[in-house]
């Protein structure tokens, strides 16, 4: 006689395996083993079951638990069925999330050690983010969304972004209102903080808010340096009231009316210079240094815009603390050897504006720094306010982190408001899989796009509703103390959900091989690949706009950087059609609407082709320029930061910042290919220890480090990237 097994195995009945467990439930149930019991009942389920060729599991269970009643061991009875219910459930959920867990632990997964370029997956801080991470996508998958959007994940049609904080009521990324946090105090883990009496103590307070603002949420935060400015003349005075005590008994002995006011003047200015040196440093230091809750360094960008000043002494004033800035990010942070490395954060981002953009602008120093610095150090971005304030109603403020920016709000006196504002969420669409599946039928390519985009709009709905009846008590520094707002204890966030004080982002992905496939050509091909890019673009702000209008909540279209999910995305595309050239036939698929990465083109060109793109992304996108090493040519950069000004809202610099640590090499650390897997060599010495190097790359608009791992479909990009400056280096 056969046994079936729950997983269809089937083995020799073995009575003894009966008595066995009926004996191990005595001792958890009344506590008094009585072997005679258990062998009768193995002796009688022998019996019933003669002259059957098979029986299953689940059949002797039930006849054994009846058995016991029958002869009164109901809690042996009991234990028996408790135990068989925990084995049941552990039989139910084994090789799901137990497997992850394993595989993260273990420190073995390609996927855990690659995940996030940002995150440390060998630290427990690390480790217990995920592993909270993978009880929310397990519960996001079986119980908060519907099937079809989990299908349509799973299978890369849609990204559902942030599955391992789904469960949680927590919003994505953020812009804080750090100038009303330091001018009408806050509270930071329930003790107060009143306004600082000085800029030192304001960055401290600053970097505090940062920590608790990146632990609360799990996105990128932004602040901006103009709300720091007004603590430097605050600071002045006090600075100078302390120099003329020091110097009212000596100086008056030499000096007398004007040329003593311009000693004090002058001393204090010295140490107000130190004191903002001391300043950036602490949030530079904190910022790199700190581990929020989350695992990770604070993903905050440091926004710096001069026209942001009160009045003239105060653009002065951020001017210092811009280039103070620009400064001690050109010379980097030392690792552990103690050379000067790039950082990952904090991210910058330098304005360009009327008055530090020529030559002859009193602020041109500053453009100058930047240049220098981005070329060193991958920072800073930059913002055009010309195009931004042609793209934003006027305005110009800082992207979110990541890139994700907000639309444009005014407050019940008509005023625009961006500080204390946020996104809850993105799921990004797959274009090219819309093209794929339509089979290059243009009809079936506009049905299906409408079914695609509902799926993500379902999702965002989803990623809406956990959030609404949350109350402010979930994250008091968020909610209650400022950085959003400042509601009561126990009051719920729903009013700033809806319109339009809040955004959800409808992410998306691949359009160049989208438009390859439909149309033969890349959307920077001018002519019908641009036309039809700029169709679906349009299409997509649509689907934005008429939701927005039917639900009042913003939605917005945004740029994914895509940075594990490039992989996630090209894999799918693979096993759904193959591999078709300059379609699927790359370990990764082309971020938002960049040109591929391996398309040979000039800086100014590729410039100009996206920034008709970027006019139709508005939650949030950026353009980048890979270059070669050009800190000997920063003349060229300089003609390259003048066009973004003319053209582009907003733009990076990419270039290298290598360090091998066992041979001090300081120039490029390569990608090399061995046996189809992409790895990092030292050129110089044969290094392939990752934990030995330090490598800066751009990822998808962060920093990111080869210590802490990019998937083979991001290195993959990295390593197909083609300089756009060739033709414009010095020889």
């Amino acid at each position: 006689m056969k046994v079936i097994k729950r997983d269809g195995r089937k083995v020799d009945f073995d009575k003894s395996k009966i008595s066995s467990a009926i004996l191990k439930a005595m001792k958890n149930g009344s506590g008094i083993v009585k072997p005679k019991i258990a062998k009768d009942i193995a002796n009688e389920i022998e019996e019933e079951c003669k002259g059957k060729d098979e029986v299953s599991i689940s059949d002797i269970e039930s006849m054994v638990y009846d058995k016991l009643i029958t002869k009164k061991q109901r809690l042996t009875a009991k234990a028996y069925e408790g135990y068989r219910s925990i084995r049941e459930f552990q039989r139910e959920n084994e090789n799901t999330i137990d497997t992850e867990i394993t595989e993260l632990l273990s420190g073995e997964s390609d996927y855990w050690n690659n995940e996030n370029s940002n995150k440390n997956p060998r630290l427990n801080t690390t480790q217990r983010d995920y592993l909270a991470g993978i009880v929310s996508k397990d519960a996001s998958r079986r119980y908060i969304l519907p099937p079809e959007i989990v299908q349509a994940h799973d299978d890369g049609l849609i990204h559902v972004h942030d599955l391992d904080y789904l469960i949680q009521y927590m919003n994505n990324c953020c812009l804080i209102n750090l100038e009303d946090m330091l001018q009408n105090g806050t509270v930071i883990s329930e003790t107060l903080i009143e306004k600082p009496h000085s800029f030192s103590t304001a960055c401290t307070v600053a970097t505090q808010i940062i920590a608790q603002v990146a632990s609360s949420q799990y996105g990128g935060q932004s602040i901006s340096l103009a709300h720091l400015a007004p603590f430097v003349d605050i600071s002045r005075q006090k600075i100078k009231k302390e120099v003329e005590h020091e110097l009212c008994d000596i100086a008056n002995t030499f000096l007398e009316g004007k040329e003593l006011e311009n000693v004090i003047n002058k001393i204090a200015e010295e140490r107000l210079k130190k004191e903002i040196e001391k300043g950036i440093q602490t949030i530079q230091y904190q910022i790199t240094t700190l581990m929020t809750t989350n695992g990770q360094a604070p993903f905050i960008t440091l926004f710096m815009y001069l026209n942001e000043a009160h009045n003239q002494r105060e653009k002065d004033d951020l001017a210092m603390l811009i280039e103070e800035e620009l400064r001690q990010s050109y010379l980097g942070v030392k690792n552990e050897e103690g050379v000067y490395i790039t950082p990952a954060f904090p991210k910058v981002i330098y304005v360009l504006q009327e008055d530090n953009i020529h030559e002859e602008d009193k602020y041109w120093y500053l453009t100058e720094m930047a240049a220098k610095c981005s070329m060193k150090r991958l920072t800073p971005d930059y913002i055009s306010e010309k195009i931004m304030k042609e793209m934003k109603d006027g305005n110009c403020y800082p992207v979110m982190g990541c890139r994700s920016a907000l639309t444009v709000w005014h407050d019940e006196n008509g005023k625009p408001k961006f500080y204390g504002r946020f996104n809850s969420g993105v799921v990004t669409v797959s274009l090219p899989d819309i093209a794929l599946s339509s089979g290059g039928d243009f009809n079936e390519f506009w049905r299906i796009f409408d079914e695609r985009t509902e799926l993500c709009h379902k999702a965002l709905k989803i990623r809406h509703q956990r959030l609404r009846g949350t109350k402010s008590d979930v994250a008091p520094i968020l909610w209650q103390h400022g950085a959003f707002a400042r509601l009561k204890k126990g009051e719920p966030i729903d009013k700033l959900l809806f319109g339009g004080y809040s955004t959800l982002s409808l992410g998306y992905a691949g359009l160049a091989e989208c438009v390859k496939y439909m149309t033969g050509h890349y959307h920077c091909d001018e002519g019908v690949g641009e036309k039809f890019g700029l169709e679906v673009m349009q299409a997509l702000n649509d689907k934005c706009s008429q939701w927005k209008k039917d639900e009042n909540i913003d939605y917005s279209l945004y740029g994914t950087p895509l940075e594990a999910t490039t992989e996630k995305f090209a894999k799918k595309l693979k096993e759904r059609f193959g591999v078709i050239e300059g379609v699927t036939d790359r370990t990764y698929i082309t971020n938002s609407y960049h040109i591929p990465v391996f398309i040979h083109i000039d800086a100014f060109a590729k410039l100009r082709i996206e920034a008709k793109f970027q006019r139709l992304s508005p939650g949030g996108s950026i353009s980048y320029i890979e270059c070669p090493n050009m800190e000997n040519n920063i003349p060229a950069i300089l003609e390259v930061m003048k066009f973004i000004y003319n053209n582009n809202m907003y733009a990076e610099l990419n270039t290298k910042s290598d360090y091998c640590q066992k041979c001090g090499w300081s120039k490029e650390i390569k990608l090399i290919d061995e046996g189809g897997k992409l790895i990092w060599e030292c050129p110089n010495c044969g290094n392939r220890d990752v934990r030995t190097m330090d490598i800066t790359r751009r990822t998808c608009g962060y920093k990111g480090t080869a210590r802490n791992g990019w998937n083979q479909g991001r290195l993959g990009d990295i390593h197909d990237r083609v300089p756009h400056l060739d033709d414009i280096e010095e020889e």
